[in-house]
């Protein structure tokens, strides 16, 4: 683990006691931060940054406030960092391209929210350009250092945003999710990815990759952290045509008894990582000894629907987003991003049309399934690969860490990825719940129960999960 991380521990129970018994500012929290990112240099987490004056003014602005405006902020003091295809006024929105910059006057509505929720924004972090693959290594601004190895890929295509929370400089960071993107950083950094059910957050404010699916992700060290941010962020949006105002399933304890999915055996598949097996094999006797009985379901209609996303007609959409920038300044884009993306100009509107069909179809029988079980997990990665393997063999890396993820959003699924313990070379994996639209509370419970069943470390970090006792009752409870 890392040895350049702060010292103060950011998960938000810790951070809410600290902040409630004085021993801790917001000042001090940031001052801290700043010191941590300029010991680590260039780290390839960043892309931009507040700056700390700016930061600590913030800061002071909100240590003035009286005990009752503090009271209806939420998430008073936590600090947050943003992927850069996501819009933040006055700061350039790159998505890793700098020829494609632009500095908004307006920020996301989510980065709005948190601000007015009492959230201090630390900066914008790297990620894989147009946020094109999985892997956190397609960026002209380095590569966000793995904190467990350093010659590993991150993740992607939220790597800085994942990185950040895992090395303790932010308690929680938004990115994005196409096909993957909130979950497979998750994964290899040690830290939750809460991939929402899309449309429950605004999309306005982003650069698109394939609009029509994508999602707005949080990371942050816990569950619990996760879901403060994602209801804080949480809203309708009549601006953007993908937003669904629909009620969420109500929060609570997921059932004592319960069924979950697993990939029927011949379909898993973790590319001869033996020890990779055995972990995820652990999560799924975890989930008995939890309550659950396992069901095998069978594999081959998410397989089908993955297709669809990289090689299919959706990668029309995401090419018919940048077609404009990409006829004018193609040479600004990373080779193995501009031989993607330009794969999409090949697809017919009658590919589209028929893609559209057979994916109604397969997501018919994906809904029936949850007539048999009540959660489904996979592996959120079957594997983890070098930087130096991924640059060999750029393409069909990133399809194979893609495996269990990449259907999510088109099968239009909520999900949750937690960690899940660590390889015998020190490297950490974690697993994926997912439930159908709209159930993302419902599985967040048991996520929870089964990340604290694992006695984790939280990130990079050396400390583990605050007993349920030790919480506070509410976030608000920062500041009252």
């Amino acid at each position: 683990m890392s040895g350049r991380s702060s010292t103060i521990e950011l998960d938000l129970p810790r951070l809410t006691r600290a902040y409630k018994d004085g021993s801790l500012a917001p000042s001090t929290v940031v001052e801290a931060i700043f010191d941590v990112i300029a010991q680590r240099g260039d780290d390839g987490v960043w892309i931009s940054l507040v700056g700390r004056d700016a930061a600590l003014s913030r800061a002071r602005e909100l240590e003035a406030l009286n005990a009752l405006e503090q009271g209806g902020l939420p998430l008073w003091g936590v600090p947050f960092s943003v992927k850069d295809c996501i819009d933040v006024a006055g700061l350039p929105t790159t998505s890793a391209c700098p020829d494609y910059s632009y500095v908004p006057a307006e920020s996301s509505p989510s980065v709005e929210r948190l601000l007015a929720a009492g959230a201090i924004l630390i900066g914008k972090t790297n990620m894989d350009q147009f946020a094109t693959g999985v892997v956190g290594v397609r960026s002209p601004y380095g590569v966000a250092q793995n904190p467990f190895n350093a010659d590993y890929i991150p993740g992607g295509s939220s790597s800085g945003a994942a990185v950040s929370v895992a090395e303790g400089l932010v308690s929680f960071a938004l990115g994005t999710d196409t096909g993957g993107s909130g979950r497979v950083p998750a994964a290899f950094n040690n830290v939750v990815g809460l991939k929402p059910t899309r449309g429950l957050i605004s999309r306005v404010g982003t650069v698109s990759a394939c609009r029509s699916i994508e999602t707005i992700s949080v990371f942050a060290l816990t569950v619990t952290d996760a879901q403060a941010a994602f209801d804080v962020i949480r809203a309708h949006d009549r601006r953007d045509p993908f937003s669904r105002a629909v009620a969420l399933q109500p929060s609570g304890h997921f059932p004592s008894r319960f069924r979950f999915g697993v990939p029927a055996a011949r379909q898993l598949d973790f590319f001869g990582d033996v020890e990779a097996a055995k972990q995820f094999d652990g999560a799924v006797r975890r989930l008995e000894r939890l309550g659950g009985t396992r069901v095998e379901v069978d594999f081959t209609p998410f397989l089908e629907i993955n297709d669809m996303l990289f090689r299919g007609p959706w990668l029309a959409e995401r090419y018919g987003a940048l077609k404009e920038f990409l006829e004018q300044r193609a040479d600004s884009v990373l080779p193995v991003t501009r031989e993607i993306l330009l794969g999409g100009a090949r697809i017919s509107g009658a590919d589209v049309f028929a893609g559209q069909q057979r994916l109604n179809t397969l997501k018919r029988g994906v809904d029936d399934l949850w007539h048999d079980i009540d959660v489904f997990i996979v592996p959120t990665t079957g594997t983890i690969y070098k930087i130096s393997e991924l640059e060999a063999d750029p393409v069909n890396l990133n399809t194979r860490i893609g495996r269990y993820t990449t259907f999510a959003n088109l099968a239009d699924l909520s999900a949750l990825a937690v960690p899940n313990g660590f390889l015998p070379n020190g490297l950490p994996q974690g697993v994926s719940l997912l439930g159908p639209a709209f159930a993302d509370n419902k599985i967040a419970s048991l996520a929870d129960r089964l990340h604290r069943d694992g006695g984790l470390p939280l990130g990079a970090r050396a400390v583990r999960h605050l007993a349920e006792s030790q919480y506070p009752e509410t976030q608000t409870e920062l500041v009252t």
